[in-house]
C-alpha cells in the first residue's frame, strides 16, 4: 500500500497537472493559473494572475461565442464540457484548446474553474465548433417549438374547460326546462278545480316533456357510445327515400311549431346505401331539427337526395342565421353551439352535429357544412358510399293488436315506477302486482303465479340478472315471460340480459308501444 507521504504534494499536482488549470472571478479576471498552462502560453504566473482577464486571451469569435452560448449555459447548468476555444499565447499565436468549465460559489463570490487541453487537430476543432454551434441552435429551436406547442396545448385545454363549463350549464338548463311544466301540471292536478284545464291537456304536457327528456338522455348516451367506440350498427342495404320521409315525419311537429316550410326532393330512382336504418334516420332528423333551430320562424328548409361518382348525397339547406366563416370547422365539435341559439327556447346540448358526424364515420361517410356567412343560411351535405346490393323494404307499422289479459309481476325498487306500471297494466285488464326487492319477488311467485314478469336490474338485495337465473330454475319458471326493464341500454347490457334468461329487454323510460306489443303477443 502506498503511503500518503510518498505522494507528490497537492500543490505540485496542481502546478504540473496534465492539463492547464485556471480560476477566474465572475468578471473573468484570472485569479490562479498552473504552470502547465503558463508553459503552453509562454507566460509566467505573475504576468497573468490579477493582471489579465481570460476574455482578453480569446479571439473575437471565441469571445462572442463565450458570451452568447457559454455564459448562459453556465448560469443555467453550472458547467460546460468539451468546449473548443482558442487562446492567444505571448506571441499572439492561436493555441487551439478543449475546455471544461465549472462555475462554483464560495460564500458570496462566484468563481469559474477552467481545465484546458491542447487540441492539435485544427480541422477537427473547427468541425466540432460548428457542430456545437449547430447543436446549440437546434436546441434553441427545439425549445422555442416546445414552448409554442405548450402554449397551444394550454389554450386548447382552456377552451375545452370553458366548453365543459358551458355544456354543464346548458345541460342543467335543458333538463330543468321540461321539468318546470311537468311540475306546474302536477300542481294544477292537485288543485282539481272543476273550471281548470281538462286532464287530457295536462297529460299532453307530460307526454311532450317526457319525450324531450328522453331525447336528451338518448343523445348523451349515443355520444358516449361513439366516443368510447361502443356503438354497434345493424347495417343492411336500404333506400334513402324512405329514410328521408321518416325523418321528415319525425321533425314535422318542430317545423310546424316554427312555421317553417319543408320541401323534400326524393331520389328517382331510389338511392341505396349499406346503413343502420335507425341511425341513418337519426342523422337526417338531427340535421332537420338543427336547421329548424337556427332558422327564424317562417323559414324555408329543403331536404334532397341524389347520387354521383359512386356516392349517395343528402343535403339539408336552410335560409337561417348562417354560419360565420371561422365557425365552419368547429360546428361539428362536441358541445358546439352558435350563440344566437341561446336566445331561442330550444337551445339544445350542442352535441347533435357531433353525433351526426360520429354516426356517419361509423358508416364510412362524412359531412360538411357551407355558408355564405351570417344571415345567409347554411347547407349541410352528407356523403355515403353506395351499396352494391339492392335495398330491402322497410317494415311498415301494423295495426296494434289487443293486449292479452295476463298476471304480471313487476319488480322495481322505485315504488313510483312500479305502481304506475301496475296502473298501466290494470287499464288493459291485466292482474298486476308490484314488489320492491328480489326477496319479495321470490316470495310472491308461488302464490301469484305470474305469466309475465318485469324485473329492474339494479335491485337492492340482488341484481336482476341473478334473480332471472333463479326464477328460471323454479317450477314453472321456464315458461315465464321475463322482461328486463332497466336504465342500462347499451348492446352489452342487452346481451347480459339475454344470457341471464330474459326474453326481452326494455330501456327506461319504457316505450309503451313496445310493451303493449309484448303483452299483445299470443301466449305460447
Amino acid at each position: 500500500m502506498t503511503s500518503d507521504a510518498c505522494l507528490p504534494a497537492l500543490e505540485v499536482l496542481y502546478e504540473h497537472a496534465g492539463c492547464g488549470l485556471l480560476v477566474t472571478d465572475a468578471k473573468g479576471l484570472i485569479l490562479r493559473v498552473n504552470a502547465t498552462l503558463c508553459r503552453w502560453l509562454g507566460f509566467e504566473a505573475h504576468e497573468l494572475v490579477n493582471q489579465v482577464r481570460i476574455h482578453d486571451r480569446l479571439p473575437v469569435g471565441a469571445r462572442l461565442f463565450h458570451q452568447t452560448h457559454c455564459e448562459p449555459i453556465l448560469q443555467m447548468q453550472g458547467s460546460v464540457a468539451e468546449l473548443q476555444v482558442e487562446l492567444f499565447d505571448r506571441e499572439r499565436q492561436r493555441v487551439p484548446m478543449l475546455a471544461n468549465i465549472a462555475r462554483r460559489r464560495h460564500g458570496d463570490q462566484v468563481f469559474d474553474e477552467w481545465a484546458l487541453f491542447v487540441a492539435r487537430d485544427r480541422r477537427s476543432y473547427e468541425r466540432e465548433l460548428l457542430a456545437a454551434r449547430k447543436g446549440a441552435e437546434q436546441a434553441l429551436a427545439a425549445q422555442l417549438e416546445a414552448e409554442q406547442q405548450l402554449r397551444g396545448l394550454n389554450e386548447a385545454l382552456s377552451n375545452a374547460d370553458r366548453r365543459k363549463d358551458e355544456f354543464l350549464a346548458t345541460l342543467s338548463h335543458e333538463l330543468r326546462n321540461p321539468l318546470a311544466p311537468m311540475r306546474s301540471a302536477i300542481e294544477v292536478l292537485k288543485l282539481g278545480r272543476a273550471d281548470g284545464p281538462p286532464p287530457a291537456r295536462l297529460l299532453a304536457v307530460f307526454d311532450r316533456q317526457l319525450h324531450h327528456l328522453t331525447h336528451l338522455v338518448d343523445d348523451l348516451m349515443d355520444i358516449s357510445r361513439i366516443t368510447q367506440n361502443r356503438m354497434e350498427l345493424r347495417r343492411s342495404p336500404i333506400g334513402l327515400a324512405a329514410i328521408l320521409q321518416s325523418a321528415a315525419h319525425d321533425a314535422a311537429s318542430q317545423m310546424t311549431a316554427a312555421g317553417h316550410t319543408l320541401s323534400i326532393t326524393l331520389p328517382t330512382p331510389d338511392v341505396t346505401v349499406d346503413a343502420d336504418v335507425t341511425r341513418m334516420t337519426q342523422v337526417v332528423v338531427n340535421l332537420l331539427t338543427n336547421a329548424a333551430k337556427y332558422t327564424p320562424d317562417g323559414g324555408m328548409i329543403t331536404l334532397r337526395c341524389w347520387h354521383e361518382d359512386g356516392q349517395a348525397l343528402i343535403e339539408v339547406r336552410d335560409n337561417g342565421i348562417g354560419i360565420p366563416a371561422h365557425a365552419l370547422d368547429s360546428v361539428f365539435g362536441m358541445f358546439s353551439q352558435l350563440k344566437p341559439a341561446l336566445d331561442r327556447s330550444m337551445g339544445g346540448l350542442g352535441i347533435g352535429l357531433a353525433l351526426v358526424r360520429g354516426i356517419l364515420a361509423l358508416h364510412d361517410g362524412s359531412i360538411s357544412a357551407a355558408s355564405a356567412g351570417e344571415g345567409h343560411g347554411s347547407t349541410f351535405t352528407v356523403r355515403l358510399p353506395l351499396a352494391l346490393a339492392p335495398a330491402r323494404a322497410l317494415a311498415t307499422a301494423s295495426p296494434a293488436a289487443a293486449v292479452q289479459p295476463r298476471r304480471i309481476l313487476i319488480v322495481d325498487d322505485n315504488e313510483d315506477a312500479a305502481e304506475t306500471l301496475v296502473m298501466f297494466m290494470e287499464l288493459y285488464g291485466c292482474s298486476a302486482r308490484a314488489v320492491h326487492s328480489a326477496a319479495a319477488a321470490l316470495d310472491a311467485l308461488p302464490g301469484f303465479a305470474p305469466e309475465v314478469a318485469l324485473f329492474d336490474i339494479g335491485l337492492p338485495d340482488m341484481n336482476g340478472y341473478e334473480l332471472a337465473r333463479r326464477v328460471r330454475l323454479l317450477p314453472g319458471g321456464a315458461g315465464l315471460l321475463l322482461v328486463a326493464a332497466t336504465g342500462w341500454g347499451q348492446e352489452s347490457d342487452k346481451q347480459l340480459a339475454f344470457a341471464a334468461g330474459f326474453d326481452h329487454h326494455l330501456t327506461k323510460p319504457i316505450d309503451f308501444d313496445k310493451l303493449r306489443a309484448l303483452l299483445a303477443a299470443p301466449r305460447t
